[in-house]
This record gives C-alpha cells, sequence and structure tokens, in this order.
C-alpha cells in the first residue's frame, strides 16, 4: 500500500499530487483505491481524500486490518462519515456486528449514505454521542472543520448522549471485542462510561486522544483497570503520542 496521505503537503510531490484533487466533485462518488476496502464505494467530498485513496490515518488503519478478526463486535466511536465503520464491517465479516455511534447530523447523512451505498447489514448507527452518562448534552462544532466537534457546555446543538455500560446491562449492545475512540476530547469520559465492559469483557482499544490533560487521564484509568497501553507511532512513547492501542496485559492473556 502507498502511503499518500503521508507525503507532505507543503512539499512540491505534495502539492502536485493535491491539485487535482480539487477539481473533483463534492458529490462524486468513487471507488476505493486500495487497502482492506478496495473497491467500497466513497463520496469524494464526504470527508478527507485519503479515505478513498486508502491512506487515511495509515498506521492505525494497518494494525487495525492485522489485529480485528472475523466474526467480533466492534465499536466505533466518533464513527465522523463512516470509514472506520466501513473497514471494521469488512474486517470483522457477515458474523460480526458494528456499532457506530456519532451525534453530528452531517456526518451521519454521510455515514448512512456509505453504509447504503455500499450494501453494508452488519452495522447498525447510534445518532448519539457517547460519554459517560445517558441523556442529553450541548455539542459543538469545530471551528476548523464542519465535520468535526465535541460535547461541550457552550455548544449550540442539542445531542443525545449514551453511556456504554448503560447499553449493554439494557442489553442493546453485546459485549464488544473492540473499541475504536476519536470524540475530540471527549475520551475520558467514554472510558469512565464503559468501565464494566471494560473490566469484564477486555475489549481492544483504539483510542485516541485530544490534549495532555485527557490523554493523562485516559492512561491512567485505563492502567488502574489492568490495560498496557502502547503508542500506535513507533516514533513516540506512550506519554506523548495521541494515538495509542490498549489491551489486557500479558499474564491475563496467559
Amino acid at each position: 500500500m502507498i502511503n499518500y496521505s503521508g507525503i507532505e503537503s507543503k512539499s512540491l510531490l505534495g502539492k502536485l499530487l493535491r491539485l487535482p484533487l480539487r477539481l473533483l466533485p463534492r458529490n462524486l462518488t468513487v471507488r476505493i483505491i486500495q487497502g482492506k476496502l478496495r473497491g467500497k464505494k466513497w463520496i469524494v467530498g464526504s470527508f478527507n481524500h485519503g479515505c478513498w485513496l486508502g491512506s487515511y490515518e495509515f498506521d492505525k488503519q494497518q494494525l487495525m486490518t492485522k489485529m480485528v478478526k472475523p466474526g467480533t463486535v466492534f465499536l466505533d466511536i466518533g464513527a465522523n462519515v463512516g470509514f472506520y465503520t466501513l473497514l471494521a464491517s469488512a474486517l470483522v465479516g457477515d458474523k460480526g456486528k458494528v456499532f457506530a455511534f456519532e451525534p453530528l447530523p452531517k456526518n451521519i447523512d454521510f455515514l448512512e449514505r456509505h453504509l447504503k451505498i455500499n450494501s453494508i447489514r452488519n452495522a447498525t448507527v447510534f445518532r448519539a454521542a457517547v460519554s459517560d452518562r445517558s441523556g442529553t448534552a450541548s455539542f459543538q462544532e469545530s471551528s476548523i472543520s464542519d465535520r468535526m466537534g465535541r460535547l461541550s457546555e457552550g455548544g449550540t446543538l442539542t445531542v443525545e448522549v449514551l453511556s456504554l455500560d448503560d447499553l449493554f446491562i439494557k442489553g442493546v449492545l453485546p459485549l464488544p471485542d473492540y473499541l475504536k475512540i476519536d470524540v475530540e476530547g471527549g475520551e475520558y469520559s467514554v472510558l469512565k462510561g464503559a468501565q464494566h465492559i471494560l473490566t469484564v469483557g477486555r475489549p481492544i482499544i483504539f483510542l485516541a486522544t485530544h490534549g495532555s490533560e485527557v490523554h493523562s487521564q485516559c492512561l491512567s484509568l485505563l492502567r488502574s483497570l489492568g490495560y498496557v497501553c502502547q503508542s500506535i507511532d513507533a516514533s513516540k512513547d506512550v506519554a506523548s503520542c495521541d494515538e495509542l492501542i490498549a489491551s489486557k496485559s500479558t499474564e491475563e492473556q496467559e
């Protein structure tokens, strides 16, 4: 696979490669060109061009492809427009299940369209954010991208919020094997609201953190629950990275 997304955008090669991408109609549907999702349909203007080029978040995508097994249960928390939902759907296969959580209406529209145009039948979408409680909360869209946002008291959008433990205890969710969490700073709250699941099921966690404080909080909580955390980026240690994988300790695996 070629990591097109890893080519520096300010370099001459990066500029040349990205120039024709600006000419593509935003509503154009194309086929993803490489990786596990090769051949799947993708709406060009839904998000990053790296998605249909097959190189979006290259290292994490590669790691997930190696680790996620058929017939398992995958939770995509902060699903955005559905790249990882599609990837998880392909990896867990017909006998597996994917549950995607996304609160932003613009993203939900593209997420559901991506599932529909690819005839995905093993994925369920929750139109909600995930936190340490269930109810409603204020959501603030990002000033950087209209495809991102976070739970915030000053937010102008009211969204439903769900606790993973609540959903599991009520029988809405099965015990998951994998969690992918990327919620623009709310990661600690997601983990707090899933402590029963993490204790009982010990799912593998692909975690993106946003900010040093929440990163430290997440590490502390995961370690207290017996998790071993490692940086996805081999050039960074776990204390300074913002993308990590957490799994049960070696002793528990034996």
